[in-house]
């Protein structure tokens, strides 16, 4: 139930310790983070965030009320309802700081109004002059009284829905500058807190002094708004409150007025930052503004607690923006007391930007010397390199987190950084004519020329897990094609990825292009850097197929390139020789199971069971210690089989892998398309029409003949490395090595042409003759 408590009737003692208050919640199975902290210092990072347990919402007027600021918005009150219930259902102390009962009571007393002057003037006047009725401005504390009870009534029938108790609290000014009230306000509010109770506060606008004269409601004269963000401020210190959540009808701070054209959103506010903003107007409905509620905001960080200014009225995000806050994504802005020693992501996303254009804009061989000057840096520096990398694998063996096939991918030798630094002169040597190369030429007309030219993409992101061998490879690629690059390592590779970024810039700065390249160090979680669609052109995920659907599904208006499995078959056929499908079998999947290239599912044409083949194949995977897993027909041929498989669309990683029968190399296609992920298929087989067939009928990014699944690599095709494996079929499929790191662009090249000359009784007459290339440079 609902109730209304007045302060003054109430003295319950404010020496009440926090820690009697705090509920039960570890046996909460959804809860795994301890909530309870020692309050004092607010949170420095928005990853911690998700231990706050005390939390205060403030809903702004604009949050609260609909468009036509005449009544609420009701859809928008029950969605941020459900999302206090949700938190506070999950052991967190939750307090609501609420606008409202004006717009609310306006809704009322209009109606009440309109019903009787229609009255009287149908009794008077008759119908026809209904329509020139005049709403008079009402008086704000009268739509206070009248609005305050049908707020709070729906406070209580939506929160009733979540097995949650609510409790109102008016409070003003004097509640806090008079000590005695100041105490029953503490002591009532932590008692209602004990009983898992809700309370929802508003500033007691009924008996407040005379409002400002401007007009704040179109036709009604409204308290000011900061009266309700500095009740927040002032309550959430005064509760030692974790975190307050400011939610009004703007993304959050800005550094110039939101809607201005170089107006950008502020991720993190420091104190003593407030000389790089400019204060725009108020918001829709309102008297205090942004500037308001960063003075707000700015008081109770200095109290000790943790802010976050976002939006709470925009469709897409209000169902679940105070949610997101808590977990620690990306939402408006955060107030941090701690400023980090180096810049934003965001800062390094223009800084990469920036730097790729002017890499862009070098001649073909000096990108080409800051590669070479790369590889002779991973050989010249091999001792730093693999004490770091040591140092990387201690402390993921001493934490125990890492399966062993993570560890190997982690792990870095002096034969590895000998094949990085071969892969990476081959990539200088063939990236002389990659950017500004031109693919079509075309004559328009007479003294028009059309050229379509190579160019880079712009920045591109690259998230990668384990490999910290993939920094530099990926590097140097982008290097080569004129893009700029953020990268973002796990941290379980941290010493490592430090050590090879630093090299790379090394190399970068000797044609001044060192901030090309970008290693993404912050507490930046994935799904916030995937949202960043205006400063990133292409995502590039290496690691997990989990990392890779995970960063497809947040990725928000930027394209991923990339594969989320690497389910490959091999399909053995009945023309295979006995000498080959062993030998290819055992390194498609023993030489290195956890890559994304290894065999997953082993097709046997059916004429081959129990054939000496058949034997030989089963004595070789048991001899290298395969696990075998039947599919549903392999497995009916069988008196006693393997475990069945439970799916046939299983990406093991490891030394296992499924069989599976067939009856024809028609079917065998047919298998790869329904269970596989268009990654890399072979077919073992001495029949050449056979081997076609398949070659020409398999749908995926590579299919082999007679050769291991392995050999899908960049460094393998020539390539030099590769960003990843593309399994799209737009743009760059395959590996994926310089040319899926360009696109292109149009150059047209005239002399006082317009459209109009073209015309039927124009002048002039297209051409659209094509023109030879220029001759590609040799080297």
């Amino acid at each position: 139930g609902l109730n209304t408590i007045c302060l003054g009737e109430l003295d319950l003692p404010c020496q009440r310790l926090r820690n009697e208050s705090i509920r039960c919640w570890s046996n909460i199975p959804f809860i795994t983070v301890p909530l309870s902290r020692a309050h004092g210092k607010s949170f420095a990072h928005r990853s911690e965030l998700k231990h706050a347990k005390r939390i205060v919402v403030k809903l702004g007027s604009a949050v609260v009320t609909r468009g036509d600021e005449c009544g609420l918005a009701l859809g928008r009150l029950a969605s941020i309802v459900e999302q206090v219930s949700m938190l506070q259902n999950q052991g967190r102390e939750m307090m609501i700081v609420t606008s409202g009962a004006v717009a609310f009571g306006k809704q009322r007393l209009r109606h009440e109004i309109l019903l009787s002057q229609s009255v009287r003037q149908a009794l008077h006047s008759g119908q026809s002059q209904l329509k020139d009725m005049a709403i008079p401005v009402l008086e704000a504390r009268a739509c206070a009284a009248a609005g305050q009870s049908g707020l709070m009534a729906l406070y209580e029938a939506m929160f009733t829905q979540y097995s949650i108790c609510a409790a109102q609290i008016l409070v003003t000014n004097l509640d806090f500058h008079d000590e005695q009230k100041r105490r029953n306000l503490n002591g009532t509010l932590h008692e209602l807190l004990r009983m898992n109770i809700v309370p929802i506060i508003n500033t007691n606008d009924a008996v407040v002094p005379p409002p400002e004269p401007n007009s704040d409601l179109q036709g009604v004269n409204v308290i000011s708004v900061k009266d309700n963000d500095s009740l927040a401020a002032r309550l959430a210190v005064e509760m030692k409150t974790d975190l307050l959540i400011v939610l009004s009808d703007v993304e959050g701070l800005f550094d110039s007025p939101p809607g201005s054209d170089d107006a950008k959103l502020i991720d993190i506010f420091y104190p003593g930052d407030q000389q790089s903003v400019t204060f725009g107007t108020k918001s829709r409905v309102g008297m205090g503004g942004m500037e308001a509620k960063v003075k707000a905001a700015l008081w109770a960080l200095q109290g000790g607690t943790s802010v976050v200014i976002a939006n709470g009225t925009h469709p897409k995000i209000s169902g679940h923006v105070i949610t997101d806050i808590v977990e620690g994504k990306k939402v408006g802005t955060f107030f941090s007391e701690v400023k980090p020693a180096g810049p934003t992501v965001e800062q390094q996303a223009e800084m990469a930007r920036a730097g790729g254009r002017t890499l862009a804009a070098l001649q073909p061989e000096q990108r080409a010397e800051i590669i070479y000057r790369l590889a002779d840096l991973l050989t010249d520096q091999r001792e730093e390199i693999l004490l770091a990398n040591k140092k990387d694998l201690e402390e993921a063996e001493n934490k125990g987190r890492l399966a062993l096939p993570l560890l190997k991918r982690l792990s870095l030798s002096t034969s590895k950084l000998n094949s990085l630094a071969i892969g990476l002169r081959q990539i200088a040597a063939s990236s002389q004519d990659s950017v500004g190369r031109v693919i079509r030429r075309t004559r328009i007309a007479k003294d028009l020329d059309l050229e379509q030219v190579t160019v880079p993409i712009g920045v591109l992101l690259v998230i990668f897990e384990s490999r910290p061998d993939c920094l530099p490879q990926v590097s140097a690629l982008a290097i080569a094609s004129g893009n700029g690059l953020l990268l973002k390592g796990g941290k379980e590779a941290a010493h490592s990825n430090q050590i090879l970024h630093h090299l790379t810039q090394e190399a970068l700065s000797i044609h001044g292009v060192r901030d090309a390249v970008q290693l993404v160090n912050t507490r930046e979680e994935v799904e916030d850097l995937c949202r960043l669609d205006k400063l990133i052109d292409l995502i590039i995920p290496r690691g997990s197929s989990q990392l890779v659907r995970n960063i497809q599904k947040a990725a928000k208006g930027i394209p991923v390139m990339g594969h989320s499995e690497g389910i490959c078959h091999v399909y053995v056929d009945t023309d295979a020789s006995v000498e080959k499908v062993t030998r290819i079998i055992r390194d498609s999947k023993c030489e290195y199971p956890a890559a994304c290239n290894a065999l997953e599912t082993l097709l046997i044409h059916r004429d081959l069971l129990r054939t000496p083949l058949f034997d030989q194949i089963i004595d070789m995977l048991r001899v290298e210690q395969v696990k075998i897993h039947a599919g549903p027909k392999f497995a009916s041929y069988l008196t006693f089989s393997p475990s069945e498989v439970k799916s046939l669309r299983i990406e093991y990683g490891d030394l296992e892998c499924c069989i599976e029968v067939v009856d024809s190399v028609q079917e065998a296609v047919e298998h790869i398309h329904k269970y596989g992920s268009s990654h890399t298929d072979v077919i073992i087989t001495e029949n050449e029409k056979t081997a076609e067939f398949f070659l020409q009928h398999v749908d995926s990014a590579c299919v082999f003949w007679n050769a291991s699944t392995r050999f899908s690599d960049g460094y393998r095709f020539g390539l030099g490395a590769e960003v990843g494996i593309s399994t799209s079929r737009i743009h760059a499929r395959g590996p994926v090595g310089i040319e899926g790191l360009l696109t292109t662009k149009w150059l047209l090249r005239g002399d006082n042409h317009v459209v109009s000359d073209f015309s039927e009784h124009g002048s002039m007459k297209y051409l659209h003759e094509s023109l030879p290339l220029p001759q590609r440079n040799a080297n």
